[in-house]
């Protein structure tokens, strides 16, 4: 099985990307959603987590807003290392377990190929766990728009979180495959399609 890595930075449209690659036969893992999962109640991060930041982060249902995890973590660089420090090992062990129950499920199919779509995967140098790595780009200006309108940002809001990650021209050069994500979707997908028949030569 081959296994992927797609990283980029917030806002790029790695989600898309992912949804994508996953039509087209490639399995994919969002590092998004295992935290998502790890951060529910009776998930292995939820009570570290509550311990972290108090009650205060939590809903009606006792399930931690992640919403008011990213308004104190974006403003508290300190806190931010520390939830990643709590995190990011949790989400790795999970993503573990799905890759290796991957590899028994994709058995002799044509396409084993599993991506992980994981924002910080340069960063925290869990990109080195992976044969071969996909990065997401999309122009700066365009970047700070589509992040503004997806979470109903201030520019200002907007730019610190972009400022909080690793630059995307650096990112780049981590990238066996780079895919511009700034222009119109049916242009991202041909570059997708490009590199999907690129992967599948390396099985």
């Amino acid at each position: 099985m081959l296994k992927v890595g797609l990283t980029g930075g917030i806002a790029c449209g790695k989600t898309n990307v992912l949804k994508e690659f996953d039509r087209l036969g490639v399995c994919g893992v969002d590092a998004d959603q295992v935290s998502r999962d790890i951060m529910q109640p009776g998930g292995s991060a939820y009570g570290p987590v509550v311990e972290l930041f108090g009650q205060k982060i939590l809903s009606a249902d006792n399930s931690i807003d992640r919403g008011k995890i990213g308004q104190i973590v974006f403003a508290n660089p300190k806190k931010r290392l520390r939830l990643e420090a709590i995190v990011h090992p949790l989400i790795l062990k999970e993503q573990e377990r799905i890759l290796a129950a991957l590899e028994d499920e994709l058995g002799s199919r044509l396409t084993r190929i599993a991506m992980v779509d994981a924002a910080l995967m340069v960063e925290t140098g869990s990109y080195q766990r992976y044969d071969l790595i996909v990065v997401v780009y999309c122009n700066p200006e365009i970047q700070l728009g589509r992040l503004m309108t997806r979470d109903h940002l201030s520019e200002e809001e907007a730019q610190s979180r972009l400022d909080s990650q690793m630059d995307p021209f650096e990112k780049v050069r981590y990238g066996d495959f780079v895919i511009d994500n700034s222009g119109r979707f049916s242009d991202t997908k041909l570059q997708i399609q490009d590199t999907f028949h690129e992967l599948v030569s390396r099985l």
